[in-house]
């Protein structure tokens, strides 16, 4: 898999060492706080050092690992980030995943991929929620990355029967995730801090949140369904709990859960982000897929997650 040091990487990795999965890691960056590192994980992976974009070093690790099911979880996905550093992003983005495609289309072994792409795909509609029929129309940097790495993965499932299927899911939220930058975690750390928490936007931009757990149980479900049902190659599933907050919304969740009386900062700064962004998981639930976890009892454990670091830290 590419991403294991990213937010939902590390929970895919852990889904999948405890169904008995050997897992071979392709790693760029080494984060220690990352939650392969922190956990040990790492130690039960084979780790593979090199870039995402280098389709030599992908042939040769699906080659010599014969490995049947990829995850392409790697990516830059940091919106504000992709502003500033275009080019950066669609070399990560669309580049790397180009290059894992086509290194998975020259290994016979190789009997699954998904990919996982998000909404930021679809981007601004007149029409919500999305559903898999939306056309892919993202407009700024991060956007248009996912809806070309979406449409690229869909043109090699086409053309050359790659056994692709395509993940759609909302904003990710959980332990692990390092980019302070964003809602959730960002929040956590102030509250614990003793700070109030900063929205960049004007805290009324529209998201379905999706909790880290639950992304990797719905990559896994993709994986299983496009093994037991070859006709979904090139195909799209959304997943989303189907409960759309907010910005505002979500961070008074989080200072609930948190039990503090701190009052959010609205700074109202956002630019280049769609406005209201809602999925509908109707498809994936129509094939046996529910997520796990209520957003409460995800708030508690993602709460839990960042205490642990920074007691670990004092």
């Amino acid at each position: 898999m590419t991403g294991a040091t990213g937010l939902v990487g590390g929970w895919l990795v852990k889904r999948l060492l405890a169904s008995g999965a050997e897992v071979v890691c392709l790693v760029r960056d080494w984060v220690p706080q990352s939650e392969i590192v922190s956990s040990g994980l790492i130690e039960e992976v084979r780790s593979v050092r090199g870039d995402v974009t280098d389709q030599a070093l992908l042939e040769r690790v699906l080659g010599e690992y014969e490995v049947v099911t990829v995850f392409h979880l790697a990516a830059q996905t940091i919106v504000p980030v992709a502003n500033r550093n275009p080019v950066a992003t669609f070399e990560t983005n669309v580049a790397g995943t180009w290059a894992l495609l086509e290194a998975c289309r020259r290994s016979p072994r190789v009997a699954q991929v998904v990919i996982a792409s998000s909404d930021k795909a679809y981007g601004d509609q007149d029409k919500l929620p999305y559903d898999e029929s939306t056309p892919l129309q993202g407009r700024h940097p991060y956007d248009v990355s996912k809806s070309a790495a979406d449409l690229i993965a869909q043109s090699y499932a086409v053309t050359y029967d790659l056994p692709v299927g395509i993940t759609r899911c909302g904003n990710f939220y959980g332990g692990g995730d390092l980019n302070w930058s964003r809602l959730v975690p960002g929040t956590i750390r102030s509250v614990l801090r003793g700070q109030r928490p900063v929205i960049r936007s004007d805290g009324k931009f529209i998201r379905d949140y999706f909790y880290v757990e639950d992304g990797a149980a719905a990559y896994t479900f993709m994986a299983e369904q496009l093994a037991a049902h070859p006709d979904l190659r090139g195909s799209a599933l959304n997943f989303s709990n189907e409960e759309p907050l907010s910005v505002l919304e979500m961070v008074e969740r989080v200072l609930g859960a948190l039990a503090t009386d701190l009052e959010p900062e609205v700074l109202g700064e956002a630019s280049n982000e769609i406005r209201d962004q809602r999925l509908s998981a109707a498809r994936a639930r129509g094939m046996g897929w529910a997520p796990l976890f209520e957003i409460d009892d995800a708030l508690e454990r993602t709460i839990a997650w960042y205490r642990g670091m920074f007691e670990a830290k004092s």
